[in-house]
């Protein structure tokens, strides 16, 4: 870069694209305060969230699906047995795989956690139309597919 010469911090895209960033760390911030009294960190949030969506999935599929390696699901998840939120089980078909349900006790922490999440989101996208809220998400989504392919 020469001098003052092409910073990024008139172009729309980067500023824009900062606002975003920063509206996020804003929301994570919040809503790992609001997790609080559930005992449950974000990305525990996110495991239950999943198993509750897809009961029975496999470690190996539940951390495709949170874009997180292996060794990070399996970190988590002793942490949320002990805690008894969820169960593992050996696969009938294949011994090498463990499917992953949640506890009563996680269901119904779970649905505590998703009560004050839904809040938040809810008092977070109010800040938009339905029309905007539809315009973001979609945005989002190519943002997402754009760089999976890249990856």
């Amino acid at each position: 870069m020469n001098n003052m010469q092409d910073l990024p911090w008139d172009n729309p895209r980067f500023r824009n694209w900062i606002a975003l960033v920063r509206a996020e760390k804003a929301v994570v911030r919040e809503l790992t305060k609001a997790l609080v009294p559930f005992d449950l960190k974000l990305a525990q949030l996110d495991v239950l969230m999943n198993l509750l969506r897809h009961p029975g999935m496999s470690q190996h599929d539940l951390a495709r699906k949170l874009l997180v390696g292996r060794s990070n699901i399996t970190m988590l998840l002793p942490q949320l047995e002990t805690q008894g939120l969820l169960r593992r089980e050996g696969d009938a078909k294949d011994k090498r795989v463990m499917r992953l349900y949640l506890t009563q006790e996680g269901e119904t922490r779970l649905m505590g956690a998703l009560k004050v999440y839904s809040g938040l989101i809810e008092k977070v996208m109010a800040q938009s139309t339905p029309a905007q809220c539809d315009a973001m998400g979609e945005q989002m989504r190519r943002i997402e597919e754009m760089l999976s392919k890249e990856g």
